[in-house]
């Protein structure tokens, strides 16, 4: 059963798995006020992930640029950075072979 925390006007302001100091009442999972809380945090999640995907997408092409135009070279990249760069080119190089569906003749 969830803790939750009340501000002044007695809505839930936030939620706990364990009880500790401010979070001392007990409520249902079903408890209609934890459930709007917690769509409103489900609401502003998903709007920040849905737009997660394009902003890498955008990172990535920022960090390309970059490395095009000679500021920054690869290798002044962390380890695991060069690693996930050099995965994800592979992997759209093989997506884009797919694709290519007139092929080269």
């Amino acid at each position: 059963m969830p803790f939750v925390k009340r501000n002044d006007q007695g809505e839930i302001a936030a939620v706990s798995q364990v009880e500790s100091t401010g979070f001392s009442e007990e409520v249902s999972p079903q408890d209609k006020q934890l459930m709007t809380f917690m769509a409103g945090l489900h609401v502003a999640g998903n709007t920040l992930d849905s737009t997660d995907q394009d902003f890498i997408r955008v990172l990535e092409d920022v960090v390309e640029l970059l490395i095009h135009k000679g500021v920054i070279l690869f290798t002044d990249l962390p380890a695991s950075a060069q690693k996930k760069m050099m995965q994800r080119q592979r992997m759209r190089s093989e997506i884009s072979e797919k694709l290519n569906l007139i092929g080269e003749d």
